[in-house]
């Protein structure tokens, strides 16, 4: 007889070939179950099904099928065991040489916000784990495979080893299975913790993606890692062009992310980022306006910046994002003409990422001895519910301005004061240790601008002078959380200025 694998697949990825050169070029006898033994019949390879083998049917709609002693005697068997060996020829169980599992799509299940919990349960998947753990303990006798990635270095390793298997092999390939049932089981427990509203236990891990050349400065090492067991997020965006993505680049993508979602795919917008912080967001008629709008609200800091578009890079947008050095594009897509122009500066990071808008719903932050998580900031602004709090009130045109202008500030590092025109910024001051910095930075960096313009704070002003900065500059409008025990002084101001004056009822710190 051969030697045996056990194969049983929900990603199907490349598994016909893999299994077409096992049984032709090194003669492997293969157990399968369900889907994954069709698929192996249906290609002309020969298959013992499982219930064959073990003499025993799948039952309760296939959930249960391999978890029978010939299949896990098979597996954890130790073959330096004369016990072990005489059980196993006492109950007719053959040695399995190889196991490929992969699980149920569990995180792309609950991914789906329509999805019940019942459907969720039954993408829990138990004899793959099984399986797969049990495979993962005995590797000093035999190699499991839980990701098609690993299926042309295991027929490496037979054909320049005579047909063996490296024990340093076996092993790695342990400790990636491992790390996939640990990550599968996590993400089923974060699921019924969200269930049950609970937060006593929190379950952080991830893939390792790549090891990047260095952190945020090159004395500090850093490796990017994916969340859950599946690609997601920026692990599925597409890098047309370009060097690697560096640790700064990411982080820097991740708040371009953040910041463009803001305005859905509708209307074109466009934003530029240095250092996580916008320094030039506009929505135009189209494209290429919106992002010439950016630009030239701070062609300075747009200088090797960052930018992240809500539609697809046409001709005209393309053309001008050649027109200075930038780090990295990012956009939905990406049309064949605005490739060709964009190669001709091959060192920008062109990526597209399809959906811009979904993120993690949780933020994490690392503090000595644990970390701190927090419900991500996606609330979705409602002008409706926001209250006017000035004699003078604003007219449908401008509470979108004061939109336009709050969505960019939330977005900003605290202090945060945006300010806006056209929905354009025209200044921005972020992470100043007083507020009134911020606003002087933003007003000032707007200058003569700002005669007619939008400010935006995403915190309170617990005094009128900025109000009364905000005047001389000629602001005509400004929005707040409010909240402050001096409110009233800073709408008296507003007053008497003639400003108009809305109180959000809500902040958007961002440290």
């Amino acid at each position: 007889m051969g030697r045996l694998a056990l194969i049983s697949v929900t990603d199907k990825t490349g598994i016909v070939d893999f299994a077409r050169q096992l049984t032709e070029e090194f003669d492997f006898e293969i157990i399968s179950s369900g889907g994954t033994a069709k698929t192996l019949q249906s290609a002309g390879i020969p298959v013992i099904k499982v219930g064959e083998y073990t003499g025993s049917p799948e039952i309760l709609g296939g959930r249960v099928k391999t978890l029978h002693p010939r299949i896990h005697g098979g597996i954890l068997a130790r073959r330096d065991w004369e016990s072990d060996l005489a059980e196993m020829e006492a109950n007719q169980i053959r040695p399995f040489d190889l196991v490929v599992v992969n699980l149920y799509p569990f995180e792309q299940t609950i991914a789906n916000p329509e999805v019940t919990t019942a459907q969720a349960i039954e993408q829990i998947d138990i004899g793959g784990p099984a399986m797969l753990r049990a495979s993962a303990k005995n590797f000093a006798h035999l190699t499991v495979i839980s990701n098609p990635k690993y299926y042309e270095q295991y027929l490496s390793q037979l054909r320049q080893n005579n047909g063996e298997i490296s024990l340093e092999f076996r092993q790695k390939m342990a400790g990636e299975t491992f790390a996939l049932t640990n990550a599968y089981d996590g993400a089923i427990a974060a699921y019924f913790a969200s269930l049950n509203g609970e937060t006593t236990r929190f379950n952080l891990a991830g893939n390792a993606l790549q090891t990047l050349r260095y952190g945020e400065n090159p004395h500090q090492s850093a490796s990017w890692y994916g969340s859950g067991t599946t690609a997601q997020g920026w692990a599925k965006a597409t890098l047309l062009q370009g060097k690697e993505l560096s640790y700064n680049n990411l982080v820097d993508l991740e708040a371009a992310r953040r910041l463009i979602a803001e305005f859905g795919s509708e209307e074109p917008a466009a934003a530029i980022l240095k250092h996580t912080n916008p320094c030039g967001v506009a929505i135009g008629g189209s494209l290429v306006e919106a992002y010439t709008k950016a630009f030239n609200a701070d062609s300075t800091s747009a200088f090797g910046g960052i930018v992240a578009l809500n539609q697809a890079i046409d001709e005209a947008t393309a053309k001008e994002l050649t027109k200075t050095f930038l780090e990295c594009v990012v956009a939905p897509d990406c049309s064949p003409v605005a490739r060709d122009i964009l190669a001709k500066k091959s060192k920008v990071r062109i990526l597209t990422l399809p959906d811009l808008s979904q993120g993690e719903k949780q933020t994490v932050k690392v503090i000595a001895g644990g970390f701190l998580v927090q419900a991500s900031d996606d609330v979705i602004e409602t002008p409706d519910e926001w209250r006017v709090v000035t004699e003078k009130q604003p007219t449908p045109a401008q509470l979108a301005e004061l939109l336009f202008a709050w969505k960019v500030s939330k977005h900003v590092k605290s202090n945060a004061i945006v300010v806006t025109k056209n929905q354009t910024t025209l200044g921005v001051g972020a992470g100043q240790m007083n507020r009134v910095g911020s606003v002087k930075i933003a007003l000032e960096q707007a200058g003569e601008a700002a005669k007619g313009g939008y400010l935006a704070s995403d915190g309170f002003f617990p005094f009128d002078d900025s109000v009364c900065t905000a005047a001389q500059f000629g602001i005509e409008a400004i929005v707040q959380p409010g909240g402050s025990l001096k409110d009233q002084d800073s709408i008296k101001a507003a007053n008497e200025l003639g400003l108009i004056m809305v109180l959000t009822g809500i902040r958007h710190f961002l440290h």
